[in-house]
């Protein structure tokens, strides 16, 4: 048997109006990978979430937020009438943030890349 081995060129996008919207519909969840170790111990590296984007979000929430023109992964406290974005990891600060209205969606699941059986959820 021979192999036959193919090149297939990788060619730069140029990017289009469509780009800078997801192919997720605005209410659709959606699911990210865990980067870094902000969130440890609860969230590891190279776990994934899933994210519902009209979750209902409230203190002790993890949440994805816009934080500086960036979207962010913590928890979301509610401190003294105030909103914060809270790491589960000592060494990073909170960040606080204007209010609720920056949270783009509530982490209702995370599971491991590949694993159907390690799965926990965040929501009631």
């Amino acid at each position: 048997m021979t192999i036959q081995r193919r090149i297939i060129p990788v060619l730069p996008a140029t990017p289009t109006e469509d780009a800078a919207q997801t192919a997720c519909e605005n209410a659709e969840p959606y699911a990210l990978m865990v980067l870094g170790d902000s969130m440890l111990p609860e969230f590891a590296e190279g776990e994934i979430i899933v994210v519902e984007p009209e979750g209902l979000a409230r203190d002790g929430s993890y949440v994805v937020a816009m934080l500086d023109e960036e979207l962010i992964f913590r928890q979301l406290q509610l401190r003294d009438g105030r909103w914060r974005l809270h790491p589960l990891n000592a060494n990073y600060p909170d960040a606080e943030i204007a209010g609720i209205e920056s949270v783009r969606g509530v982490v209702i699941q995370k599971s491991l890349p590949g694993s159907r059986r390690s799965r926990k959820s965040y929501v009631d």
